[in-house]
């Protein structure tokens, strides 16, 4: 989050199992668990504007903040707060926007470069250069297998999606920069090329978001109104959701772990859960009821981080409780149900037929479904970081203001989430955590 309701905090991200909170403020920087909430880590040494978490480990991506004497926003810190240790220090030519780390990969984004970094041994493997960013606008996808980078592509998009897969730069855009376009550039950091380049969308990209296990990418463009989900590395378009009729800034978009819900927060102070059904193949590698679900729980409890030991208790989902609604579902197949589908997929069968024959602004107006659930901020004009719990059905809020919010979803009937907790991330009385706190600080290990 860039904007900061509460000028003491400056940073707060969601780690990659959405199973601990990251924060940086003007004294330093914390560790917080979702479930039970409580504080497990505060270390006080000087602003920090970037504080990236390593899964459930204690491996710590920390950025200086800028306009902060005591730190620089240009050096990049790789810490192990268990030992206590800086296991390594890097300066760039700029100051750094975003962090982004999955088990194999460091990703560093400057505003007109990307670097690629081994994270075993921090050697840096491929540099992108890139038209302006000054949004950091990013992904990285969570798994180490399916490991694609996906950012707005360079203008004009290259004829041949294919790079050398050196070291060395990609060729920069010319120096007088034309408007951007909405393709997105997927990239492959572990061939190091470009897989594929996706025309996402007319107006400029605003933000991007890649599944657990790297099936997945969601875009949403400076508009705001339309979201579209697309296989990858395939970029086959899977969903197309409407968020609204008004333009808004998108905040932060998040697939749940089983990648059958996304969330969606903007700058109308309404957050948007869409739901994604079964998919039917293609090069996404897996379907979302198929190999999705079960590659990110092998993602989770796969390769442990460097040096370091990894909590599996948390990545053993045994389907959570979407699996418990599925049953629940399975159940009702009574006639009345099974005549509600069968005319849902007549009437799907009839806008994509219809659809191969009407101009693009039409069918662009037929497809995009709305939001299967959603909730209103208790307050309006702040920024807010969601997430879907893995554990629970309840969705998850970080504000600007310092808040986490806690809300239920009805994952059978969805309609409007109920708020059920708030808690104070800046407030110390309410951080001690206790013994769950300690309990969860002994499992990072």
């Amino acid at each position: 989050m860039v904007d900061h309701t509460n000028s003491n905090m400056l940073f707060a991200n969601f780690n990659q199992d959405f199973s601990c909170i990251s924060m940086g403020t003007r004294k330093g920087y914390s560790i917080t668990n979702c479930d039970p909430f409580g504080r497990v880590i505060t270390v006080n040494d000087g602003a920090r504007g970037i504080v990236e978490m390593l899964f459930c480990t204690s491996l710590l991506a920390l950025v200086g903040a800028p306009d902060e004497n005591q730190s620089s926003p240009r050096k990049l810190q790789i810490v192990n707060t268990k030992r206590k240790s800086i296991i390594c220090e890097l300066l760039f030519p700029s100051s750094i926007l975003s962090v982004k780390l999955n088990r194999k990969t460091l990703v560093i984004v400057l505003e007109t470069e990307i670097y690629i970094y081994d994270i075993s041994n921090m050697r840096l493997l491929h540099v992108i250069e890139t038209t302006p960013n000054p949004d950091a606008i990013c992904a990285l996808s969570p798994s180490a297998d399916n490991s694609y980078l996906a950012y707005p592509s360079p203008v004009p998009s290259p004829a041949s999606p294919l790079t050398n897969p050196s070291a060395a730069p990609t060729p920069a855009p010319p120096s007088t920069h034309p408007p951007q376009t909405g393709d997105v550039h997927l990239f492959s950091t572990r061939s190091l090329t470009v897989s594929n380049v996706i025309q996402a969308h007319k107006a400029p990209i605003s933000f991007l978001s890649i599944n657990s296990s790297g099936t997945l990418l969601a875009t949403a463009s400076d508009k705001g109104t339309v979201i579209r989900v697309w296989g990858i590395p395939g970029a086959e378009k899977l969903y197309q959701f409407r968020r609204g009729t008004r333009e808004a800034k998108i905040y932060s978009m998040n697939f749940n772990i089983m990648s059958t819900l996304l969330a969606v927060s903007s700058a109308h102070d309404t957050v948007h859960v869409f739901k994604l059904g079964p998919q039917k193949g293609g090069g996404g590698g897996g379907g979302v009821g198929g190999g999705t679900s079960s590659g990110g729980r092998g993602d989770v409890s796969g390769v442990a981080s460097p040096s370091e030991s990894v909590d599996s208790s948390r990545d053993e989902y045994e389907g959570g409780y979407e699996a418990l609604v599925e049953k629940k579902e399975k159940k009702k197949s009574t006639m009345s149900s099974i005549l509600r589908r069968k005319s849902l997929q007549m009437t799907k069968s009839l806008g994509h037929s219809v659809g191969e024959y009407l101009p693009n602004t039409l069918t662009e107006m037929w497809e995009p479904a709305r939001d299967f659930a959603f909730l209103r901020l208790p307050t309006s004009g702040t920024r807010c970081v969601v997430a879907l719990s893995p554990t629970m059905p309840q969705v998850m809020v970080i504000s600007s203001e310092g808040f986490f919010y806690i809300y239920s979803i009805d994952l059978e009937n969805g309609g409007e989430c109920a708020l059920m907790k708030q808690y104070n991330l800046l407030d110390s009385e309410e951080m001690v955590g206790g013994g769950d706190a300690v309990e969860k600080a002994n499992r990072i290990k």
